[in-house]
């Protein structure tokens, strides 16, 4: 039996970062996977939706060429979203294979297949035709990802009510489609198929869009929605969806009043649920709650030399977040002592126009919590910079301590996921107000306004 010091049981953004690093701290690594490398993310996830929301995004900026200077016909231009969806994948394709090319420049042994733990040292590979073999390792990083939730009433068809994976890969796009859950996943894909002449209907739960993110954040993309023509039904009391031969129908109780609907099709965006089953978790005892791997700050199982990292041991489900997991487990199965990851620091992004990023709390969880904070909120429009580029859309948002420090920042606008990095890396390092007024930001910038924004909500803004 071929045997490794580190098994890495599948190569999304969280498992092939992890075999990485452990390769690089000297350690015999091997990743298994069954589909393709680069998992959900890079093949139908992260980097395929952000392909075709750059088209969505060049379909609106069509709009604002007359201001600039360019004067055309807009009757003439012709739209084909199978286009932008061919061109996703082969985006996809292209950073699949980079993936491969970083395996092999570490020493990382690919093995393709479906992979079970069969005893505490042991793993069963098959492949799909049918072949199996069992390997041996120290250590086990489990990785294996997440896939659609669904509850009664809002179950997949994979055809007429499909999810995030199938809309991803769909060339034809429909005539109208009713998409249930405003999270990000509903959010994006909403922008894209309105950019390209799809109805588009969001049911919602919660009262607003994006409902985990700042009220005022979520407001500003629902402002933008409605400019484009998006139907929202937020706060519905209840929803659920079923497909006829002909179409799909979604109910929706709003108000104390049962509604019907009717689309071509359905997207069903409610969450996600680790991939925890057929992989032998039972067999050596690892625990699991709700749906995921349970793990401590370290992501070591109960079974300390077996670690879970990624979307399978827990929200928050985003792909960065489980890169930064990976290297975690792989430093300190290796002996290290890295740092726990804190949650509070983990930065959120929503790739709609505008953008919505944010990191720390929401004002709503500081009122909850009872925690005393100032609020510091300057709208792009007063940025000569997003003035002079035509993208005066949003705003930067602090909430800053009484100590000075970051207990939260919202940013909605053109740039807002790039924006988000001198936060994140301000909170990391326990920064506190008069560090951000101490640094140089550059001029004329949109990044002037983090430290702008920063200085409102010490009352000592300058260019608002």
């Amino acid at each position: 039996m071929k045997s490794f010091d580190v098994i890495v049981l599948g190569s999304g953004p969280g498992g092939y970062i992890a075999a990485i690093r452990a390769s690089q701290l000297g350690k015999k690594v091997a990743i298994i996977e069954a589909e393709e490398l680069g998992g959900v993310c890079l093949n139908k996830g992260c980097i395929p939706t952000k392909a075709v929301l750059k088209s969505a995004h060049s379909v609106h900026e069509l709009d604002d060429m007359k201001a600039l200077g360019i004067d055309f016909d807009l009757k003439s231009v012709k739209l084909d979203g199978a286009v932008a969806v061919k061109r996703a994948k082969g985006i996809s394709d292209r950073i699949s294979k980079g993936v491969g090319f970083l395996m092999k420049k570490n020493k990382i042994e690919v093995i393709s297949g479906l992979g079970i733990l069969t005893g505490p040292n042991s793993v069963e590979v098959k492949n799909k035709k049918g072949h199996s073999e069992t390997f041996g390792f120290k250590n086990m990083i489990i990785a294996t990802g997440a896939h659609y939730r669904t509850f009664p009433g809002l179950e997949h068809d994979g055809k007429k009510l499909i999810g995030a994976w199938e809309a991803i890969k769909m060339e034809e796009l429909p005539k109208s489609i009713g998409i249930i859950g405003a999270g990000a996943i509903g959010v994006e894909f909403a922008y894209f198929w309105n950019a390209f002449g799809v109805d588009v209907h969001i049911f919602e739960l919660q009262k607003n869009l994006l409902p985990i993110e700042d009220t005022d954040s979520s407001k500003a993309v629902e402002k933008a929605y409605k400019k484009y023509g998006i139907k929202m039904s937020l706060g519905v009391e209840k929803v659920e969806a079923k497909s006829t031969s002909k179409e799909v129908v979604i109910t929706a109780v709003e108000g104390g009043k049962k509604n019907e609907y009717k689309f071509e099709k359905g997207l069903i965006a409610v969450g996600m649920t680790g991939n925890i089953e057929n992989i032998g978790l039972e067999k050596l005892g690892i625990k699991t709650d709700r749906g995921f791997i349970q793990v401590n700050d370290m992501h070591q199982t109960n079974l300390p030399h077996i670690y879970a990292i990624g979307d399978v041991s827990g929200p928050p489900l985003l792909a960065h977040a489980a890169s930064h997991e990976g290297v975690i487990a792989a430093e300190h199965l290796s002996g290290g002592h890295p740092h726990a990851m804190d949650k509070m620091n983990i930065p959120g992004c929503t790739y709609c126009q505008p953008q919505v990023a944010s990191i720390g709390y929401t004002e709503r969880a500081l009122k909850e919590k009872g925690i005393e904070y100032k609020v510091g909120n300057v709208p792009f429009v007063a940025n000569g910079k997003a003035v002079a580029s035509n993208e005066k859309d949003g705003f930067v948002k602090t909430l800053i301590g009484k100590h000075g420090e970051m207990l939260g920042a919202h940013i909605v606008g053109t740039h807002a996921t790039e924006l988000i990095h001198e936060y994140s890396l301000f909170k990391t390092m326990e920064g506190i107000d008069e560090e951000i007024f101490a640094t140089v930001h550059p001029h004329p910038t949109l990044g002037e306004f983090l430290a702008e924004s920063v200085l409102a909500a010490k009352g000592r803004a300058l260019n608002y």
